[in-house]
């Protein structure tokens, strides 16, 4: 995560919930704004609906199918943000869907002819708050954010399958940040609605 904002300290939900329906709208919508982007250039606007949550944190990552006895494809690409920057959870998801399939500096963009084929899952966060220690920290129910010395940051979702215990999370987090393991990190938990 590039430039995250400052945090500011609210409750956080202790859960992950977990939605399992193919059609859910939201994957759907994902889906729909990285065609439309890939045909015309554009970010898709789409409206908001009636019984919409709030603008909200989203990422949106990209998967190839899993093989035989895995849980997770290899990742194709994952953006999102930890505060909302569009005035709609749903122009949130396009953009940050948009920004998984064509802007990720560790894959080249997608192409038309993935799309469909990739597993898309969408985020929707819960506010961060800070923590004290890796003891406040649980990577099924919580994402963490560590943000260290001269501004830089890491944030890793939560549920990620392998990730087991919360120091193997703040340990991948502090290497995306390109931070090492001596140095002070003020860390946050967040928790996410998990939609695939």
């Amino acid at each position: 995560v590039h430039g995250l904002p400052a945090l500011h300290r609210m409750p956080a939900r202790a859960y992950v919930g977990r939605m399992t329906t193919a059609e859910d709208p939201f994957i759907d919508l994902a889906r729909s704004a990285i065609r439309h982007y890939l045909a015309t250039g554009e970010v898709a606007d789409p409206p908001s609906m009636n019984g919409d949550p709030p603008p909200s944190g989203v990422f949106v990552s990209l998967h190839e199918p899993a093989d035989p006895g895995q849980v997770e494809g290899r990742l194709r690409g994952c953006i999102g943000t930890v505060r909302p920057r569009e005035p709609s959870v749903r122009r949130e998801i396009a953009r940050s869907a948009v920004s998984a399939a064509v802007s990720d500096p560790r894959f080249p963009p997608l192409q038309a002819g993935e799309v469909d084929r990739l597993e898309v899952t969408v985020y929707l966060l819960d506010e961060a708050e800070p923590v004290d220690g890796t003891d406040q920290l649980d990577p099924s129910h919580y994402g963490v954010i560590v943000e260290g010395p001269g501004g830089r940051s890491g944030l890793l979702l939560p549920g990620i399958p392998g990730i087991t215990t919360a120091e193997q999370q703040v340990d991948i987090a502090r290497r995306k940040a390109g931070l090492s393991s001596t140095d002070s990190v003020r860390l946050s938990r967040f928790s996410a609605r998990i939609i695939h």
